[in-house]
């Protein structure tokens, strides 16, 4: 009988590979050809091999047309080194496989042919071959983007406002203002009189309130699958009377899944709702995310708390097997490289930060402090892959942090986008 993989394993893992996915992307995002010299070949889990074999050579046959000997030259290339790969599968990955490949511009005038393999998280359902100056990445980003979202609204007597919760992401709409009167009338009218102009007031302003945040609702791609739920925030009894009547759309209303306590009513009113609603989004990225923070933070504050932050103290305090779980921000772009003298054998690693559009490997690493011989890149890690693995040793948690909500985006800028929680208190 094969072993259960724990569910906390599972998200660990799904939680890097969407971190690498993201990463690989913005790689290919930044390579560029000149012309219509890169390939984006997309092919599903029912496409033939052979057939796509076939089809490429058909391709190979046309380039003939393309007018420019340079052109022509790299897009045949590209072909046959596509050609060459797919020689190695019988069929395609159960999700399919997107292949990227042509002669990206690396400087000075000058090209290198470069040919990726990417097996996506999800499923490709069409089959496409398509040139460009720039690869096609659009049918793979959106499979990054969050599968179910929730509604989000906040409302008294005086204001609304709402927007969404898209995984880890609050994205505010939009709202609008009431022209209720306030509770104290003016001279000249009865109380009773002023009082039912005023419930008219309120009447209208939820009627708006409803239909906007209905339309904003409705308005999601693939509303009927991806909108998970309506919460609702604001002081009693407003709340309550506006979730009770008929103001929102029905498909939207049968929706509701909770109404909550929220002192606000505008646009960080969305953020409370999304505090106090925490219940309800167990389980909800964000709130996992939230809770892992909030646990750092208490930490740190203490005297002798388990708590550690700086690429330094927590590599120590990770090689010491003292972090129960490591904080890594979603943002986080730096490589551990390895450095070495080819001479004397001289050997020594950095942390470096990535920058887009540079190589490490036509970089001056100066030369070596023992025998004066250059010094040569020998290996380049990306730093979430590296403490990722050094974590694994100690069997210590990892949690990968987005920046979308205040806490994650401190992580990033004033923590250097690693932090700890420990087992113990170490001191380092």
């Amino acid at each position: 009988m094969a072993e259960e993989i724990p569910q906390a394993q599972i998200e660990k893992d799904e939680a890097r590979k969407r971190y690498e996915f993201k990463k690989a992307l913005e790689k290919l995002e930044e390579k560029e050809g000149s012309g219509t010299e890169l390939i984006s070949l997309y092919i599903p889990p029912d496409k033939q091999i052979y057939d796509v074999t076939a089809q490429l050579r058909d391709e190979y046959g046309q380039c003939a047309n393309i007018k420019s000997k340079q052109t022509r030259t790299n897009v045949q290339s590209a072909i046959s080194s596509i050609l060459a790969r797919l020689k190695y599968y019988k069929t395609a990955p159960e999700n399919g496989m997107a292949v990227f490949c042509g002669a990206i511009n690396v400087g000075g005038d000058k090209t290198d042919l470069e040919s990726i393999i990417v097996e996506p998280p999800e499923t490709i359902r069409t089959y496409s071959y398509r040139c460009s100056s720039s690869f096609e990445l659009e049918p793979l980003k959106a499979m990054l983007d969050d599968k179910f979202v929730y509604g989000l609204l906040v409302i008294d007597r005086r204001e609304a406002y709402w927007g969404f919760l898209r995984g880890t992401h609050i994205e505010p709409i939009n709202g609008t203002n009431s022209t209720v009167p306030g509770k104290q009338r003016k001279g000249g009218q009865s109380s009773i009189r002023f009082e039912r102009l005023r419930l008219i007031a309120i009447h209208e302003f939820y009627k708006k309130v409803g239909e906007r945040a209905s339309e904003a609702f409705l308005a999601e791609p693939n509303f009927f699958e991806k909108f998970k739920g309506l919460l609702i925030g604001g002081p009693m009894p407003t709340k309550e009377e506006f979730a009770e009547g008929d103001f929102l759309h029905h498909e939207v209303k049968k929706r509701i899944i909770g109404l909550f306590d929220a002192s606000y009513t505008n646009e960080f009113g969305l953020r409370e709702l999304v505090d106090n609603a925490q219940d309800a989004l167990r389980g909800v990225g964000i709130m996992d995310e939230k809770k892992e923070m909030t646990r750092f933070f208490k930490e740190l504050i203490k005297e002798n708390g388990c708590a550690a932050y700086g690429e330094e103290s927590v590599r120590a305090n990770l090689e010491a097997g003292a972090v129960d779980t490591l904080l890594l921000s979603e943002k986080l772009r730096k490589a551990r490289l390895t450095i070495a003298c080819g001479n004397c054998g001289y050997q020594e690693v950095k942390t470096m930060q990535v920058e887009a559009g540079k190589k490490f490997k036509d970089l001056p690493f100066g030369h070596c402090p023992q025998c004066q011989s250059p010094l040569y890149l020998t290996d380049e890690t990306d730093i979430i892959e590296e403490l990722t693995n050094l974590a694994d040793m100690s069997n210590t948690r990892v949690e990968i942090i987005s920046d979308d909500f205040e806490e994650g985006s401190m992580l990033f800028s004033a923590f250097g986008g690693i932090a700890a929680v420990l087992r113990y208190p170490t001191g380092m």
